[in-house]
This record gives structure tokens, sequence and C-alpha cells, in this order.
């Protein structure tokens, strides 16, 4: 056997995702370089460790054997380098955070700086919908979770992070009638799923504003319902975040009503009494000090709005 930690963590990158595409993507590298490596490793066995039928790829029961011992083998070097790290005082450790879909466009900004001063942290970040995000909060199973609505059954701390504001948008050449309002009546309205905070603060907007919708489409994440408006699919009302590009390159336009912007926050929150790691007792201790900074060097465009 002559298989490298590479091969090791590639492999197992791909059983997890179940794809080599989305190993390549999560791995930040090129599908022909992750076949490759997937081949040179199967070389090693005269057992098969993947299977793949049509297009669809299926790890096999000896494969799912190596890839649980790579895993082993894989945490075991990770806490060589920790305690490695730990002896030269650097910080070291795990950081866990999920958050809502949209978080994407925000937390990766509250993070960066945080972990190019300390190379010892390793990131897990999973970016679910609000249902999924207050599960892991609830069950105690990550250090932070980023929503933008406080779970109300929960017992919690939080940092207010920033403001999320959230407007009816169109595609950008779309012709929209004087009486603005109307466009509900004249288009379909594109909806998140069932669960996600942005179709909470949708449903809670039109049922207050008695709003007829002509129309509903419902997708499954935010970029899906942001291409969608782009090819003239519908209406929708989406957080402004996600939306800088569109909106600057005119494939996007903001429909002025004077309802708008929806406002809700994004909060860091965490359960009360929770005993953090030291990489995690880090990282609060730094919002706690950085934000405002964050907030005005990394968001300038979005508080014009």
């Amino acid at each position: 056997m002559n298989y490298t930690l590479n091969q090791l963590k590639i492999f197992l990158k791909v059983t997890q995702t179940g794809s080599i595409t989305k190993a390549a993507e999560e791995l930040h590298l090129t599908q022909p370089a992750v076949s490759i490596q997937i081949k040179n490793f199967q070389d090693q066995f005269e057992i098969p460790l993947i299977e793949v039928v049509g297009r669809q790829l299926y790890v096999t029961d000896f494969g799912k054997e190596i890839a649980a011992t790579a895993e082993q083998i894989l945490e075991g070097v990770n806490a060589l380098i920790f305690k490695s790290q730990a002896h030269k005082g650097q910080l070291i450790g795990r950081l866990k955070i999920s958050i809502v879909s949209t978080g994407k466009y925000v937390m990766p900004f509250f993070l960066s700086d945080f972990l190019n001063s300390n190379p010892g942290v390793e990131l897990m970040m999973d970016v679910t919908n609000k249902t999924k995000v207050i599960e892991t909060l609830e069950n105690n199973e990550v250090d932070f979770s980023l929503v933008s609505v406080l779970p109300e059954n929960l017992s919690v701390d939080f940092i207010r992070l920033m403001q999320n504001k959230l407007y009816l948008v169109t595609k950008g050449n779309l012709v929209v009638s004087e009486n603005k309002q109307s466009i509900f009546e004249e288009v379909p309205l594109i909806y998140r799923e069932v669960g996600s905070a942005t179709r909470m603060a949708m449903e809670r907007y039109i049922h207050e504003n008695r709003i007829q919708v002509v129309k509903k489409i419902e997708l499954t994440s935010n970029e899906a319902v942001k291409q969608a408006v782009i090819a003239g699919m519908g209406a929708s009302i989406m957080p402004l975040i996600g939306l800088k590009n569109e909106l600057i390159n005119k494939e996007l336009q903001i429909i002025e009503i004077d309802t708008f912007p929806i406002k809700t926050n994004w909060y860091l929150t965490w359960p009360k009494n929770k005993k953090f790691s030291a990489a995690a007792n880090a990282f609060l201790n730094y919002i706690k000090k950085e934000k405002d900074n964050i907030i005005a060097n990394k968001f300038s465009w979005y508080e014009q709005f």
C-alpha cells in the first residue's frame, strides 16, 4: 500500500458527497484531478471501492469500511497537528457553525480575518434552511448558529450582527405599471421552501397587507429563486445581501413600494450556559470587538439601501 493522506481525504469526501463533481467543488479541485486521485487510490485495492451505475455513484460495502478507516486516520493526523500547534502556544480546535442559506453572503466576512489570524482553527460550516439550523442549535451540535429569526422555544444567547433587508425584485428589464403594488396580481410570486425564514417573512407581509397573489412558484434555494427571477419567471421578495452584482449589472431591479424593505436581523446565537471550546470563545470575543469594523469595511454598499 502506498496511499497518501491527500488520497484518503479525497476518497472520504467522495463517499460523503456521493459525487466526484460535488467533492471537487468542496475541495476546490478540478473534477479530473479528483478522478485521477480516486483511480490511483482504487488501484491499490483488488476489491472495488465505488461503482458507477448510469450516472449514479455508489460506495461498495468494502468502500464504506475503507472510508471509515480513512476518517479515523485523518482525525488522528488532525489531532497530532492540534497538539503540535498547542505546544507552540497557537489557538487550536474546530469551530462549528450552522447558518441559514442567505447567511452565506454574510458569515464568511465575519470569519475570514479570524481564521487567517488563527491557522490552527478548523471551520465546519453547514449552510441550510432555518428549520435545520434550529435543530442543530437545539441539539447542541454546533458552537454557533446564524439565524434571521430567533427561536421562540429555546433559551439562547445572541449577538445581533447586522440588519437583514428584504425587497421586492423582478428581472431588470421588466416594465412595471405605475401602480407598483399591482405586480403581485400581474406576475407569479416565487417563494422559498417551507421552513425558510425568507418564506416566513414573505407570507407574513402578504397576509398583513392582504395581497392577492396570482400564482405561486416554490424553489428550494435562494440562488435558485434569484436565477428564476433573472430568467423572467416571476417576482420575489429577497434579501438584499445576495443581490449586489445582479443589481449593479441591472439583471435585477428593486420595485420601490413604500412598505419595503422588510427588516429583520441576522443573529449569531448559541444555547444559554453553553460551555465554549477555546476556539469558540476566542471567536465570540473577536466578534464582540470587531463586528462594527467588519460591517463598515465589508458592507458599506449594503448600508446605502
